[in-house]
């Protein structure tokens, strides 16, 4: 079997993340050595990102030539998603630290999807995702957690702040983040969208609940004390935010049909040609975009919950978030960018 360059590429970065989250993890045990790990995986893995698949008397060359082109195509959003990434590292060494950093992380994240919608569509649109988005998400949150619709019986009692209406501001931040990378990645879809959210919550469940910004107390548990019920709520609710958002804008996620009329919206503008460096599998032409986001959640995950002990749900969540990487690339391979 032969596989893409971008597939070498993203295998082998993940692979050095993985020699840093070893360090990290050898560094919780008291072990020295692990910050040598650490200081070899994450300089590499970016390495790796940029030019694993030229290994050989040409790695220098190709290295200096990506980076510089790579450098040349940078747009905002990319800086911001780099932040989201960079202040997840921190974690396994200052735990502690978790409800700081994720809130931080999760902030940078939806700053990148909102410049990331204001560059390929305008202020105006960009603005209005967000807000649906945070609103529908916060107001979900509140419902579900005093009356148990849509979601089962949980409560937010034990949780960091800081809330909103009794809600932790990271959940809403969160949906309209995720529920754009979704879309994305599902091609304009809203029920694979909505999937690829039920599949992120399978290991969010169990993470959260062991930093305890959520508990539940549903009478019909199926995994980390969440019920069917909430699965097909995660489907629901983020199959609705994502229809919402390929009606505002469809061209953002490769549709093509004209987006709703909504009074005071400003013209549109073309789409940014963005660069053409990716490290999600699929085909080199598409051009990079907020899809890869959800790779990195697949990531760092499974990572989180290794680091509270959780090995079998960190088993599970690369699974079923690999499950829905390949859904995606299957349903969407014959899109055309």
């Amino acid at each position: 079997m032969s596989f893409s360059p971008t597939v070498w590429r993203a295998g082998l970065a993940f692979a050095a993340l993985g020699v840093a989250f070893l360090g990290a993890l050898l560094v919780l045990a008291d072990l020295p050595a692990g910050w040598a790990l650490i200081a070899l995986g994450l300089p590499l893995s970016g390495v790796l990102a940029l030019a694993g698949d030229a290994l050989g008397r040409e790695f220098a060359g190709v290295l200096a030539s990506r980076f510089a082109g790579l450098l040349a195509v940078t747009r905002p959003w990319m800086w911001f998603v780099a932040l989201y990434v960079a202040l997840k590292i921190p974690v396994p060494l200052w735990p502690d630290g978790f409800p700081v950093l994720g809130l931080a992380s999760t902030g940078a994240l939806f700053v990148a999807a909102l410049l990331f919608v204001w560059e390929r569509e305008n202020a105006w649109k960009a603005g209005l995702m967000a807000l649906v988005a945070f609103l529908l998400g916060l107001g979900v949150e509140v419902l579900g957690s005093r009356t148990g619709i849509p979601f089962g019986l949980y409560s937010y009692a034990t949780a960091p702040g800081p809330t909103l209406l009794g809600v932790p501001l990271i959940v809403p931040l969160g949906w309209f983040a995720l529920t754009l990378t979704a879309t994305s990645l599902s091609g304009g879809r809203p029920w694979l969208a909505g999937l690829l959210m039920l599949l992120w919550d399978v290991g969010l469940e169990p993470l959260m609940t062991a930093q305890r910004y959520w508990l539940w107390s549903d009478p019909l548990p199926l995994w980390a004390g969440a019920p069917v019920q909430n699965f097909l709520g995660w489907w629901a609710v983020g199959s609705l935010i994502s229809w919402v958002f390929t009606g505002l804008a469809p061209r953002l996620f490769g549709l093509r049909r004209e987006p709703w009329a909504l009074p005071g919206q400003a013209p549109q503008v073309p789409p940014h040609r963005g660069p053409s460096l990716s490290l999600l599998p699929g085909r080199a032409a598409r051009r990079a975009d907020f899809r890869v986001v959800y790779p990195v959640e697949a990531f760092f995950l499974p990572g989180g919950l290794v680091l509270v002990g959780r090995y079998v749900e960190a088993g599970v969540t690369l699974a079923a978030m690999g499950l829905g990487l390949m859904l995606a690339r299957r349903v969407t391979r014959f899109d055309r960018s």
